[in-house]
């Protein structure tokens, strides 16, 4: 999340009529970056999307919270980058797309509670709690994606998954403004966190104390299953597919005869079928059309509807 992606609106509907000069209006001022018809195939663990009006890396909350702001004023929609598990379309995005790369900083509170913004990734998170002898995120271990994605898409794995480390979290609401919301507050489902409409940009995490070497060992051991099961030398989004009750996606596609299916440079993993990966020069419509190629085979030959974990964002 691999999870782990936050989309937000700012009041604009769909292709709501704004100007290039509203955009650079929207993104005036900000002391983070600021690149106009970005690529975001360079954000995307896909490696895969078409051009953003403008992709923001705000210098801090205080950034995020003018771009919100300005968006809102002018009407432009603003789509926020929080993890991997994300197809963008050819097509691209219209309007802002946010990438909290910048909010990186991580402290440790009292309670062995750890304090990470947005865009700190969990690797980075899990080595912090490493070193500082806290256990409770094994689980994450492997996952790329950032503390702000991983909240958004309830992030999880055989082991557990966020709700069960989430203890608050910091949002920036839809007017701009600084809130924070309890975790008792946040209804979590099976790979979605039910929050206020407005972009993650802090989280609370609850641990507790353990032995390094012990925390160490399980991350360690995981890692090496994660490696061994999954196709992390290619360019993918994690898990295509929720598992369907009492069963798994990769299990059906695979009884169905479907690893290694292609479209295009876009194949069905070989070695964990409920990854698509990108082979090389995979375009977004090559993904979309294996999706459906192997939904409608599940639905027909194992009379099951598999359900996207995948988020799909953009214009064809």
């Amino acid at each position: 999340m691999k999870r782990g992606v936050r989309g937000v609106t700012t009041g604009a509907k769909a292709h709501a009529q704004f100007t290039q000069a509203d955009v650079r209006a929207a993104v005036a001022g900000l002391r983070g970056s600021v690149s106009f018809q970005a690529p975001l195939s360079e954000y995307t663990s896909f490696k895969i999307g078409g051009p953003a009006d403008v992709v923001v890396e705000p210098a801090d909350i205080e950034d995020v919270c003018l771009v919100v702001q300005q968006a809102r004023r002018r009407k432009i929609p603003l789509f926020v980058l929080g993890g991997t598990n994300l197809l963008v379309r050819d097509g691209g995005i219209r309007g802002i797309v946010m990438s909290l790369v910048r909010l990186r900083g991580i402290k440790e509170e009292p309670g062995s509670v750890l304090y990470a913004e947005g865009g700190v990734g969990m690797p980075t998170l899990i080595g912090y709690a490493i070193r500082h002898s806290l256990a409770g995120l094994e689980w994450a271990a492997g996952i790329p994606g950032t503390v702000a994605g991983c909240v958004v898409m309830n992030a999880g794995t055989k082991l557990g998954e966020m709700k069960d480390s989430v203890k608050a979290v910091r949002m920036v609401n839809m007017k701009g403004q600084l809130v924070e919301v309890e975790a008792t507050q946040v209804r979590f489902e099976y790979r979605r966190a039910l929050l206020p409409r407005g972009v993650v940009v802090g989280v609370w995490i609850q641990l507790k104390q353990g032995v390094r070497s012990e925390i160490e060992r399980v991350v360690k051991d995981y890692l090496h299953y994660r490696r061994d099961t999954q196709p992390l030398a290619l360019p993918s989004a994690g898990c295509v597919f929720k598992n369907p009750p009492n069963d798994s996606a990769g299990r059906l596609i695979e009884a169905v005869g479907l690893k290694g299916a292609r479209v295009g440079d876009a194949e069905v993993s070989m070695k964990h079928a409920n990854f698509m990966v990108n082979r090389g020069q995979a375009r977004a419509a090559d993904v979309t059309a294996l999706i459906g190629k192997v939904r409608s085979a599940i639905r027909r030959l194992a009379g099951v509807r598999l359900d996207l974990e995948l988020k799909i964002v953009g214009e064809a």
